[in-house]
């Protein structure tokens, strides 16, 4: 594994990435039950509800997953730039707890400011991994 030792970063990322994922999959279904809502019924869309925030959060998440994943595994089969591509992926990281904390407090600019962090750190993977290509 030694080829992949200048991506330790990236690699803990990864799996940190991974464990926000969860977590926020966690206070979701904690927000579930406490708000004694039945599983599979639709969530009021509400922004004052903890509940529905806690389900836009995660979803928000999911949604980048992927683009997430290939973007990185892209950029790590090219063998980018390593420091670029360790700071980008922190930077993704940074934006999606920010992310989620901001939308767990409502704080709705500082949400988008937070979502704009982690979709400029997704281009930013790709751009990385395109540029050991030219």
């Amino acid at each position: 594994m030694d080829v992949l030792e200048p991506y330790r970063v990236t690699v803990f990322v990864l799996g940190l990435t991974g464990i926000l994922f969860w977590l926020q999959l966690a206070v979701a279904d904690i927000a579930g039950i406490r708000a004694k809502h039945t599983p599979g019924f639709t969530v009021e869309q509400d922004h004052d509800s903890f509940l529905f925030r806690a389900n836009r959060a995660i979803a928000n998440s999911n949604e980048s997953a992927v683009v997430f994943a290939l973007l990185t595994a892209f950029a790590l089969l090219s063998s980018a730039n390593a420091a670029w591509l360790n700071g980008l992926t922190v930077a993704y990281l940074s934006g999606r707890v920010g992310h989620m904390l901001f939308y767990y407090a409502n704080l709705k600019l500082l949400r988008s400011a937070a979502f704009a962090v982690s979709f400029l750190g997704l281009l930013g993977i790709f751009c990385v991994g395109l540029s050991a290509w030219l």
